[in-house]
């Protein structure tokens, strides 16, 4: 079974089609690399299947379990219990960190723990002492996010979403808001993620990271799949489009 599938997904702002139809799956262990031209749709689908936007049309299911169906020509999303399981499954890590600014480093990784999963205080410290050894910041947990450099707290939004202990972790343009050194060590996070089989979609600018760390590189352009395959295929492309694309990097 897929851990993640999603089928003809469709969506509109207003008069403009932002996503044509995008049929993707995703198996456990997997990492897969979303790469395209900017406006190409590839964060709205990110948003759609952790239900952060509404879909027009299509099918998003975890591991056989429905976050929306298309019934009658329209989108009917899982009720209120059944969402909160599924909201489980995923974890998102975004552009530019969404960390409270008024929370510690270790507060800002236990509150959902805390909020959401109702745990004792006492087994979400621990588990969050444990995230931030695992990601070089056990030194940081009693600093604010205005203290951190952009790596750090990349780092520290990456734990949160880890905190929750998610079957597939989405990326959402994790560097694009770094300089170049601290990329590296933002990529370098994510690299031992995928060591360990954590099953990751990560949209990214990176070409040589997609490159490197992916089991199948999917490229869009205009709202819709143009192309995907292994590292090996979409590099060797014959595609005019992806690879003046890739040329480009």
């Amino acid at each position: 079974m897929k851990l993640l599938e999603i089928r003809h997904m469709k969506k509109s702002f207003g008069a403009l089609q932002v996503l044509k139809g995008i049929s993707l799956w995703v198996d456990e262990g997997e990492v897969v690399s979303v790469i395209g031209p900017s406006g190409s749709g590839k964060s709205t689908m990110l948003r759609c299947a952790t239900n952060l936007e509404k879909m027009d049309r299509g099918i998003v299911r975890y591991e056989g379990r429905y976050l929306v169906k298309d019934l009658d020509r329209r989108c009917v999303y899982a009720k209120k219990g059944e969402l909160k399981e599924i909201q489980k499954y995923f974890g998102l890590v975004f552009q530019n960190f969404n960390l409270f600014p008024h929370f510690t480093v270790m507060k800002n990784v236990i509150d959902p723990l805390i909020t959401v999963e109702n745990m004792p205080r006492e087994e979400a410290i621990e588990r969050g002492e444990k995230l931030l050894a695992q990601l070089g910041l056990s030194d940081k947990a009693n600093a604010y996010p205005f203290q951190l450099s952009g790596g750090q707290q990349q780092r520290v939004s990456i734990a949160r979403a880890l905190a929750l202990q998610p079957k597939v972790l989405f990326f959402d343009e994790p560097t694009s808001a770094l300089d170049p050194e601290l990329t590296g060590e933002v990529l370098k996070v994510i690299k031992e993620l995928a060591k360990e089989k954590m099953t990751m979609v990560i949209v990214t600018h990176e070409m040589q990271f997609a490159r490197e760390l992916s089991d199948r590189i999917v490229f869009m352009e205009d709202g819709a799949i143009l192309e995907e395959g292994t590292p090996e295929e979409l590099f060797a492309s014959k595609n005019e489009r992806v690879q003046n694309f890739i040329g480009k990097f």
